[in-house]
């Protein structure tokens, strides 16, 4: 019984990542454009989510600093979500809906991109950085699941939904990976050109 629930999980996830390609594709390459006007403009990409979607946020983060999958010049991005003093002291002497937006603030300027997560697109406290984004004048990339919650009701024809048809957050939050995994790779294909082939030299080692 347990073997084959473990291989459904596998079936299920590979199911909807295949049913995403063709309906999400056209969002990815929109979103992974906004990401690289912004980087090569002068601009950066601020990161947010809460639980899972804030390890994915501050990994999305890491890819640009560092490396996806080969070396390139530093891009510019920064998690919201990893600063555990400012999260806790932004968390006591406001609100915990403010953890996000008082940062975007702080350091959102026009040009750059807020790329957010949200399984549910009903978290308090990321519709709050969405709002903070749009009066910095900056693009939303959000990344929701369902059918994007109160989220996509506030975004803007210049931003990117990609909304991730299913209910399930941890079907949610494998597409979503992907979908920064493909963000990541689009940025590098456009700077350096289509790879001829992985090695492993060019290979991340995490």
């Amino acid at each position: 019984m347990l073997l084959q629930r473990i291989q459904q999980q596998f079936i299920d996830s590979a199911d909807l990542k295949y049913q995403c390609a063709q309906a999400l594709a056209p969002m990815v390459e929109a979103a992974t454009a906004a990401v690289l006007a912004s980087v090569t403009g002068g601009g950066k990409v601020l990161s947010c989510g809460n639980g899972a979607s804030a390890a994915a946020a501050q990994l999305f983060a890491a890819s640009f600093v560092g490396r996806h999958e080969r070396e390139r010049p530093e891009l510019a991005a920064f998690s919201l979500s990893a600063d555990a003093s400012v999260l806790t002291a932004l968390a006591t002497d406001f609100d915990v809906r403010a953890v996000f937006s008082r940062q975007v603030r702080a350091l959102g300027q026009a040009g750059d991109v807020l790329l957010v997560l949200s399984t549910s697109g009903n978290s308090q406290n990321v519709i709050a950085a969405v709002e903070a984004a749009h009066e910095r004048d900056m693009i939303v990339v959000a990344l929701t699941g369902a059918r994007g919650g109160r989220m996509a009701q506030l975004l803007r024809d210049t931003d990117v939904h990609i909304c991730v048809p299913h209910d399930v957050p941890a079907r949610i939050l494998e597409v979503h990976h992907l979908v920064l995994h493909c963000i990541c790779d689009g940025v590098d294909a456009q700077l350096l050109g289509l790879p001829e082939a992985l090695s492993n030299e060019t290979e991340n080692p995490a």
